[in-house]
């Protein structure tokens, strides 16, 4: 199914939750939970908060179904009110240390490569550096492939901010992951800024 068709099923699905359909309102759970895990455990690393902000962004869901006027995609709209579901359950519990293995589904950009733990150990510890508006532009871009016009809805920001985030997250990147890797420039390398390949 291609992107243009589960939109409108997501339409049709957001459309029978407006009118009360609570199976409807399942099958989008369903299909998001996921994505809506990955995403927000880009902003916390707190099984908890990111448990209470995918209930309190369904149960928006569930009482503004209505309102949704297709001014964007379904997930689009989703990923907003995740994202500043999120950000409230954040102010509300801070957040603390925890366990990685406690998160719930816990996916990462590098689950295709043949669940190489060390490999996502190390792009997880490089997103970790990032600023938690680079980590979910990031996630958002590269990890759900929205848009860059997307992403400045979900984030209520203008597309420029958007891009200098994403911009100012892969100049860090770059610098950080080749360090966490052990791949430190050489310091005549790093003086001149040349980089080997």
């Amino acid at each position: 199914m291609n992107e243009s068709d589960a939109d409108v099923t997501d339409r049709m699905l957001l459309q029978r939750v407006s009118m009360g359909d609570r199976a409807a309102l399942a099958v989008l759970y369903r299909g998001y939970h996921g994505r809506l895990c990955r995403f927000l455990s880009r902003v916390t690393r707190r099984a908890d908060v990111i448990d209470e902000a995918i209930n309190d962004c369904f149960w928006i869901a569930w009482q503004k179904a209505g309102s949704f006027h297709g001014d964007s995609r379904v997930s689009t709209w989703l990923m907003g009110i995740a994202y500043r579901c999120g950000l409230k359950a954040l102010r509300q519990h801070g957040d603390e240390p925890f366990d990685d293995d406690m998160l719930p589904g816990r996916l990462t950009a590098a689950e295709n490569l043949d669940d190489d733990r060390e490999l996502r150990d190390w792009l997880a510890k490089g997103l970790d550096r990032l600023s938690v508006d680079q980590r979910v532009v990031v996630e958002l871009v590269y990890g759900v492939g929205h848009t860059l016009d997307d992403v400045a809805i979900i984030m209520q920001c203008p597309v420029g901010t958007v891009k200098a985030r994403l911009f100012h997250a892969r100049v860090k990147l770059r610098n950080v992951l080749p360090a966490l890797a052990g791949d430190l420039p050489r310091p005549q390398e790093q003086a001149s800024g040349k980089q080997v390949s």
